[in-house]
């Protein structure tokens, strides 16, 4: 089997089959991204002297017999905006671009714990704000189907680097849809989970009270193997959920859904949908139904303002977290200033990028005196309306089926002078950020010119195990997982 088309459990039989070692795998993924990421751009750096002493070790342990973690041995590529020790952390940013952090991320601690091999750190939009990943400061990635077009974002690297076979596994960061949009756009699974339920610790902040790590992978068994890796409470990060978590998700994939109450929000299925996206949603939907599910429509009519709330809660989180960055402590200091207040201005002037400053701008109006109420105190309430609008739907059915994105995956460039566009991009998973409870987005078919279309359902608090169930049992029947693009060596 092509490394490429490897799922994490091909790579763990091997493994217990002798087939190959971790240092083998390590090193036929580099050797593949070494020779196709110049025509997609998925990665900022590579870590490949590391990755490989890190596959030797894991080697060495599973020689001896000795016990080794739920991702041993598997080969992972981590969004730059997650801290790794020792490697830089650019957040794709001038203001990072030289910033190497002195502790791991509380996710990558676990997943080092679990035998997982870091091979490199990924492309993403500057902070994580954008929707194609071209806001990055260094390089803008493609979409491994089709060049011509963005992969999706803020994730965009993270995506990019499974749907071309660099990795099995890659983790990224969702504050309005950041995982799932790219993963539709992708041909992937991606998964945000519960806000909570994994440790935020060490991932460089955009919206506070919005950001959750995730997974990408080929399947729905990887995604589930990879959560039970990285979720758990983490005194690190008090807003961590201290409750009881589901321990396990992979054994219970394979019971059927017969009997299972899904809700189908009108409002997801309106003007603005692209007519294939919503023929391969109406062909899922009847498979569904078939395997004993029961469908019904019904109505989310404070969904049409979350965008709104979205943009005004996020763009003001960003505008505090981003304060910390005045040129002053770390981070980029610009050469030409007279006095500390020029210093800051120019520091931030220099290294932020248009759509950054763009989000500062609108942060700091939003919470500025005599703005406060009209603007940031509405979206909180509108906020707790959408909330309970998921928690009345929630009564009457145990997920939600909706279309991941309105819009196939666009060329590079159409949309970067419009960011209103891009924004609408987000519009069917900006409400589950908001309300803090889990999504998935899958593959569920593909457009005339070959581009992947994404489902996506979503879940109650803490519903992962269901959703994890209810996708796995789509994709089996759907069997579409394993088509993968053609790339081009450049």
């Amino acid at each position: 089997m092509k490394v490429e088309a490897m799922r994490i459990q091909d790579i763990q039989k091997g493994y217990k089959e002798k087939n190959f070692s971790a240092i083998e795998i390590t090193k036929d993924y580099l050797d593949r991204a070494r020779k196709f990421d110049g025509s997609i751009k998925a990665f900022i750096s590579l870590n490949e002297d590391a990755a490989l002493r890190d596959a030797e070790a894991i080697d060495a342990r599973m020689l001896k017999g000795e016990e080794v973690g739920l991702l041993a041995g598997i080969p992972i590529a981590i969004k730059d905006n997650i801290c790794t020790r020792g490697m830089k952390t650019t957040c794709a940013s001038k203001m990072l671009e030289d910033f190497v952090p002195p502790y791991d991320a509380t996710v990558v601690k676990k997943l080092k714990e679990a035998g997982a091999i870091i091979i490199g750190k990924t492309n993403m939009d500057e902070f994580a704000m954008g929707s194609s990943t071209e806001n990055s400061a260094f390089t803008a990635t493609k979409n491994p189907w089709d060049t011509t077009k963005v992969p999706g974002g803020s994730s965009g690297g993270s995506a990019a680097a499974v749907a071309a076979g660099f990795a099995p596994l890659a983790f990224g960061s969702d504050t309005g849809g950041s995982i799932r949009q790219p993963a539709s756009f992708c041909g992937l699974v991606g998964l945000k989970p519960t806000y909570g339920l994994v440790s935020r610790y060490g991932l460089i902040a955009f919206g506070s009270s919005l950001d959750q790590i995730g997974p990408f992978t080929r399947t729905v068994e990887d995604c589930a193997l990879s959560l039970q890796a990285i979720q758990g409470q983490d005194s690190m990060d008090t807003t961590s959920y201290k409750g009881k978590i589901e321990g396990q998700y992979v054994s219970e994939l394979q019971e059927d859904i017969k009997g299972l109450r899904i809700g189908i929000p009108k409002e997801f299925f309106q003007a603005g949908l692209n007519p294939e996206i919503a023929k391969a949603m109406k062909d899922s939907m009847e498979v569904l139904e078939k395997m004993g599910a029961i469908l019904e429509e019904f109505s989310l009519p404070i969904m049409d303002s979350a965008l709104s709330a979205y943009y005004i809660i996020s763009s003001a989180e960003a505008s505090s977290n981003l304060a910390r960055y005045d040129g002053v402590r770390y981070g980029y200091r610009s050469n030409s200033f007279e006095g500390i207040n020029e210093l800051i201005v120019n520091s931030r002037t220099e290294a932020f990028g248009k759509e950054v400053k763009r989000r500062i701008m609108m942060g700091t109006y939003v919470l500025s005196s005599g703005y406060y109420d009209a603007y940031y105190k509405k979206a909180m309430l509108l906020r707790s309306k959408i909330k309970d609008s998921f928690a009345n739907a929630f009564e009457s059915y145990d997920i939600i089926l909706s279309p991941t994105s309105p819009i196939l995956p666009f060329n590079i460039g159409e949309k970067l002078e419009d960011p209103l566009q891009m924004y609408l991009a987000d519009i069917y998973t900006v409400s589950i950020n908001i309300a803090g409870v889990p999504a998935i987005s899958i593959p569920c078919g593909f457009s005339r010119s070959k581009l992947p279309i994404g489902l996506q359902f979503i879940g109650n608090h803490f519903s992962e195990k269901q959703l994890l169930k209810a996708a796995y049992s789509l994709e089996q029947q759907l069997g579409i997982h394993q088509v993968m693009p053609v790339l081009k060596e450049v």
